[in-house]
C-alpha cells in the first residue's frame, strides 16, 4: 500500500505555491505510506544548463566535489546543498564526462535525477518529515509528483523509495505490483538501459524512457505500456512538459482526479484533494482503466 499525489498547474500565479501544496497533499497520504517519501519537482529552466540532483549515503563535502570537478572539466560547475542531497548545475554538453569524474571522485554519491527542469528528493522517515527536510513547501515550480512508501515487500530503503528517474526530467510514480518487470528489465538491458535497484517500479519508468528515447511522446508511451506491463498498477509520470496517469485494465488501486482551470491534481484519496485552492468547483472523477489522461505545457 502506497500513496500518489500529483499536481499540474495551469495558471502561472500559483506556481510559488506549488510546493506549499505538494507537501500538505504528500502529508495526507502518510497512513498510506509511513515509511518512507519522495517527491519530483519540475522548475523553469533557465540559463541553458542541467541539473544533476545527488545523493550522498555518506557524509559529502558537496562545495569541494564542485570545485575539483570545476577544475576537471575547466567549466563552471554550481552546486546547492540540500541535507544529504545536492543540485549540480553545468553545461549539458558536460553531462557524461561529469558522471564518470562523479564516480571516481565520491564512488558512494548516486546521481537521482538529471534534467534541466527537475529536482528529485526522497528519504527514509515519515512524509511529513522528509518534505520538512528538504524544504518541499518552500520549493517554486509548474509542477510536482510525490510518493508515500509502506515497505511491504522490502526493506526501508531510500534505494526502494519512489519516484524513480530514468531519462532526462522523467520521472514515475507507482502503486501497484508488475508480474513480468524481470523479462522487461533483461529486455531494457539489452537495449542499454541500466538499472541501480530490483523495484519493479524502476523498470516501468525505465521502460517509458526507452519508448520516449524512439520518439513516443508521454501519452504515446503510456499507450503502448498497456500491452507491456503486466500487473496492477497506478501510474503518476512527469517530464519536463507534461503530466500522465494511467491505470491498469483492473483498476484495482484507488485514485481521484480533480480539474479546473488553474491545475489538474491527482491523490490516491480524495482526501488529498480537498484543501487545493478552488476544490469545491473542480471537476473530480476517478481516471478510468487503460485510459490514458496526459497534460502538456505549451513551450
Amino acid at each position: 500500500m502506497c500513496g500518489i499525489v500529483g499536481l499540474f498547474l495551469k495558471n502561472p500565479a500559483l506556481e510559488e505555491r506549488l510546493g506549499q501544496l505538494t507537501a500538505a497533499m504528500l502529508e495526507v497520504m502518510s497512513e498510506r505510506g509511513p515509511d518512507s517519501a519522495g517527491f519530483a519537482v519540475y522548475q523553469s529552466a533557465a540559463g541553458g544548463k542541467i541539473k544533476l540532483t545527488l545523493r550522498a549515503e555518506t557524509h559529502c563535502d558537496f562545495e569541494a566535489l564542485a570545485r575539483d570537478l570545476g577544475a576537471v572539466l575547466d567549466s563552471d560547475v554550481a552546486i546547492c546543498r540540500n541535507d544529504d542531497h545536492a543540485v549540480l548545475s553545468l553545461d549539458p554538453a558536460l553531462e557524461a564526462v561529469a558522471r564518470q569524474e562523479i564516480s571516481r571522485l565520491s564512488p558512494r554519491l548516486h546521481v537521482m535525477s538529471v534534467g534541466s527542469a527537475m529536482e528529485l528528493y526522497k528519504g527514509v522517515g515519515a512524509p511529513a518529515a522528509v518534505a520538512d527536510r528538504f524544504g518541499l513547501a518552500a520549493m517554486t515550480g509548474t509542477h510536482a509528483i510525490g510518493h508515500t512508501r509502506m515497505a511491504t515487500e522490502s526493506a526501508v530503503t531510500i534505494a526502494g523509495s519512489h519516484p524513480f528517474s530514468t531519462g532526462a526530467d522523467q520521472c514515475l510514480v507507482h502503486n501497484g505490483s508488475l508480474s513480468n518487470h524481470n523479462d522487461i528489465r533483461r529486455r531494457l538491458r539489452r537495449e542499454g538501459l541500466t538499472f541501480e535497484t530490483e523495484n519493479d517500479s524502476e523498470v516501468a519508468a525505465g521502460y517509458l524512457s526507452w519508448r520516449l528515447s524512439q520518439g513516443a511522446k508521454l501519452d504515446e508511451a503510456l499507450t503502448e505500456a498497456l500491452s507491456e506491463l503486466d500487473g496492477f498498477y497506478t501510474f503518476v509520470v512527469g517530464t519536463k512538459s507534461g503530466f500522465g496517469v494511467l491505470r491498469d485494465p483492473v483498476a484495482c488501486k484507488p485514485a481521484v482526479m480533480a480539474e479546473t482551470d488553474d491545475y489538474v491534481a491527482f491523490g490516491s484519496e480524495y482526501r488529498a484533494l480537498v484543501d487545493l485552492p478552488g476544490i469545491e468547483d473542480a471537476h473530480l472523477f476517478e481516471p478510468e482503466p487503460q485510459r490514458v489522461y496526459f497534460w502538456e505545457r505549451q513551450s
